[in-house]
């Protein structure tokens, strides 16, 4: 199941990624700008990095089939994808979902149809499979508190990194000196950098409650899964004559 997730989000950034360089030669778009911007998406970056923590889990399971449970690593590995992915199911269908973007509007039909593939599988199946991962998926290992830490480095260290180079590219389509990737985080909008600051800490406290209700619900599977050990496990006693 996890090399299947794996494959399906992979083909999501893979059709997202046809879709931009269509619109990018379409429109006389600097290419290697289109790319680079869609490769620092958080969308496309938790992508890449949830195809790589899936593959990583399952090679470990076919290696170790007869083991209980799996290493702390594999454990951090899949909570650390887990709630970007879970916030972006979140986000995107609260905050962005709607009609096409003006980019779209010149899709051909093949192209529209990969647009909606790339957005459906990345936003909202990838989601639910993690989703599913976490309360139903055997052999997961629980993680310390001090895991949300590690946690919470990712989006940290994106949000900087967006921030900041959101300063020194220009949009592709020649509208605008700078280019965020998310219209929220634009602090030229009308609300200014408050406006952006104030999606920024609401996003990033979703971000640690998500992540802490991941912790706790893998430390509650693994006590559960030690109560049933215990109570299936024989006692030897002394045998009545």
């Amino acid at each position: 199941m996890r090399l299947a997730a794996a494959a399906a989000g992979l083909s999501g950034a893979a059709a997202g990624y046809i879709v931009n360089v269509d619109r990018a030669t379409r429109q006389g778009q600097d290419l290697a700008v289109v790319l680079a911007n869609y490769f620092s998406m958080f969308t496309i970056v938790s992508t890449l990095m949830s195809v790589a923590a899936l593959t990583a889990a399952a090679v470990w399971a076919r290696m170790h089939p007869n083991t209980a449970r799996e290493p702390l690593a594999i454990a951090l590995a899949m909570g650390v994808v887990t709630a970007p992915m879970l916030l972006l199911g979140v986000v995107y269908n609260i905050l962005l979902r709607g009609g096409p973007s003006g980019a779209a509007l010149g899709d051909s039909a093949g192209i529209a149809m990969l647009d909606s593939y790339a957005i459906e599988m990345l936003h909202v199946v990838l989601p639910l499979y993690f989703l599913a991962d976490l309360l139903f998926a055997p052999k997961r290992h629980s993680i310390p508190w001090w895991g949300l830490a590690a946690f919470a480095a990712y989006p940290l260290t994106w949000l900087l990194y967006t921030m900041v180079r959101g300063e020194l590219v220009a949009d592709p389509s020649g509208t605008s000196p700078f280019w965020y990737p998310y219209p929220f985080l634009d602090p030229h909008g009308p609300g200014g950098w408050g406006s952006a600051l104030v999606y920024i800490a609401g996003i990033f406290g979703a971000f640690v409650v998500i992540g802490a209700g991941i912790i706790a619900i893998d430390r509650y599977r693994e006590r559960r899964s030690s109560r049933r050990t215990t109570s299936t496990t024989p006692t030897i006693g002394a045998v009545a004559a």
